[in-house]
């Protein structure tokens, strides 16, 4: 690793030790940058190499844009969140209900900001949401001022929001009202739709911290491309989200922004590292929102939240110009997609992205538009003969009651829905669908879950370390085949296989936790400590209404057949309550 800075150069060789004798070295030093004393006081071979190893440009940016090195970190931080206050418009503050209120969802509704139609806007569906703002019903302007005082409204009462640009964002919808008036055309399929993106992603002009107070004051000189396409498609982004310090965490906690609650019950974690999205969109805050995902963080929050979620294969989202940890870690690779609160939200979002042509701007980017085909499961006999393999769990833990019993409505949904056995599905479609419900067994998911995790500490720990020291903040303590259409299983705990395998996966919500049904049962048997303590961790009282989701899996660069699979499972759901 590598410091560059306007002193020096310094070359960090070493993956562990060093980290801790540089933090150690930049305390001392009162947080100020490393001088060339402070380079001779490191021992060999672990000090200077001159010829230059670079911590990324990103981490320290610019000297135009670095931070003095003569403020305490807690006045750093002090800065930024009383900028952030006075960029919400002062009518948009309320009075939120006590902490002792756990579930807030409710409170949007009820606490007079929004008017009688601002609740229906935000209360619409994806797809309604298109159809009424390119027809010209509803204006962006409107639309994008009605999710922008929800989502003012959610960060009053779980803190999920980082950036807010409440002008920018109107002045971008006006500009789209004005064409859509003068032409009569929509400017792209997402045609005047907010859209909130996790912190992590660069819009030219606003800070992109990540939760990293040395990153306060380092403002992006372009979009990330996924920004630019977004807007070449029409969609208004209007806030970014909370994020864990190094975004390698699953929950939403920062020295920056504080700490992310989930709105159904703010004792509890919204997720991450995308729970800003997730606390967020579960408010109704914003229609459609971008998370990440390298081992969870898209599935998550979403599951946490209530949401779905969709974890796509690497590149077929653009994931270059936006921030990153773990900066050369190639073997299991971070990805973004969609995160919403109506499913169709999925399709607009992949839909709108890949066709895009997001190659010709990412390199890395996969040359595959979206295939309508592949979304009428036309490799998987046009949705006839599906077989769903339920996972019930991982050979790692054994899931918490409403995990299981989740598992189990969703059998029971697609039983009752025509899924039993071989038998004729007929509700859902004009089209007959054969669909069989089998379980499935995982094979070496604990050591395929290990091995992903070795590769982000061996890449992460120094990265984040040194990140986090050049202002003195301190580090979070809290770190720790059958033939089948698609997988059924719980998100959790080694998230992360799905990622090492590049195969794409959508979160839906099954239920809420119900005390009654789903009491702990006592066990004598366990896989090892790890299973042990996920047992007893779990208190029915403690997770009371809080949502529970399930994944569906596909296989790589499947899209197309998971969002449609996945609705097919929702629907079940649906029809059988």
């Amino acid at each position: 690793m590598v410091l560059e800075s306007p002193q020096i150069t310094l070359a960090l060789e070493d993956t562990w030790g060093i980290s801790a004798l540089f933090c150690s070295k930049v305390r001392d030093a009162e947080q100020r940058l490393v001088t060339q004393e402070d380079a001779r006081c490191l021992p060999q071979p672990l000090a200077v190499n001159l010829h230059i190893l670079k911590l990324r440009m990103s981490i320290v940016g610019s000297s135009s844009n670095f931070i003095p090195t003569n403020m305490h970190w807690t006045d750093l931080v002090a800065d930024k969140k009383q900028r952030q206050l006075k960029s919400i418009p002062q009518d948009w503050l309320v009075s939120p209900p006590p902490d002792s209120t756990l579930d807030v969802t409710g409170f949007p509704e009820t606490c007079g900001l929004l008017n009688a139609r601002e609740i229906e806007i935000t209360n619409t569906s994806v797809d309604v949401l298109l159809e009424k703002l390119a027809s010209g019903e509803w204006t962006s302007v409107d639309v994008t001022t009605a999710f922008y005082k929800r989502a003012i409204v959610a960060q009053q009462l779980v803190n999920c929001l980082t950036e807010i640009f409440v002008d920018r964002a109107l002045a971008r919808a006006a500009e789209l009202d004005d064409h859509l008036k003068k032409t009569g055309k929509v400017v792209g399929p997402l045609h005047g739709l907010p859209i909130s993106l996790k912190d992590q992603i660069c819009i030219k002009g606003l800070e992109t911290t990540m939760g990293y107070v040395s990153w306060i004051g380092q403002y992006a000189e372009k979009n990330a491309v996924l920004v630019d396409i977004l807007l070449e498609c029409g969609a208004v982004p209007f806030v970014r989200t909370n994020i864990p310090q190094t975004l390698m965490w699953p929950e939403s906690f920062n020295n920056v922004f504080g700490r992310t609650t989930n709105p159904y019950n703010r004792s509890l974690t919204s997720g991450g590292s995308s729970g800003g999205e997730g606390a967020l969109i579960a408010l109704q805050g914003s229609p459609v929102g971008v998370g990440s995902d390298i081992g969870g963080s898209i599935r998550i929050p979403a599951a946490f939240c209530g949401l779905y979620g969709l974890r796509p294969s690497y590149g077929r989202v653009p994931y270059s110009g936006a921030r990153n940890s773990l900066e050369g870690q190639d073997s299991v690779l971070s990805v973004f997609g969609p995160m919403t609160s109506s499913i169709g939200g999925l399709k607009a979002f992949m839909k709108a992205v890949t066709n895009a042509k997001p190659w010709l701007k990412d390199p890395l980017a996969v040359r595959k538009k979206w295939n309508e085909d592949e979304y009428n499961l036309a490799d998987h006999g046009s949705g006839k003969d599906l077989c769903f393999a339920i996972m019930w769990d991982d050979g790692v833990v054994v899931p918490h009651p409403p995990i299981r019993r989740s598992l189990e409505v969703a059998k029971a949904a697609l039983e009752k829905a025509g899924h039993k056995g071989f038998s004729r599905l007929t509700h859902f479609s004009s089209r007959a669908h054969l669909v069989a419900v089998v379980d499935w067994k995982p094979i070496k998911h604990g050591e395929l879950g290990d091995v992903t995790r070795d590769i982000w500490n061996a890449a992460s720990a120094e990265d984040y370390m040194i990140t986090a020291s050049l202002t003195g903040e301190p580090i979070i303590t809290t770190m720790e085949l059958e033939n089948a259409d698609a997988v059924l299983a719980p998100f959790r705990p080694k998230k992360g296989v799905w990622n090492a395998l590049d195969y794409p996966a959508a979160i839906f919500p099954v239920t809420t936790v119900d005390p009654n049904l789903d009491t702990k049962k006592p066990r004598h048997d366990f896989y090892d400590d790890f299973d042990k303590g996920i047992h007893q961790m779990y208190d029915p009282e403690t997770f009371k209404n809080a949502p529970v989701c399930l994944q569906l899996v596909g296989r790589t660069l499947e899209e197309e057949a998971v969002v449609k699979m996945t609705e097919i499972v929702d629907a079940a759901l649906a029809s059988a309550k």
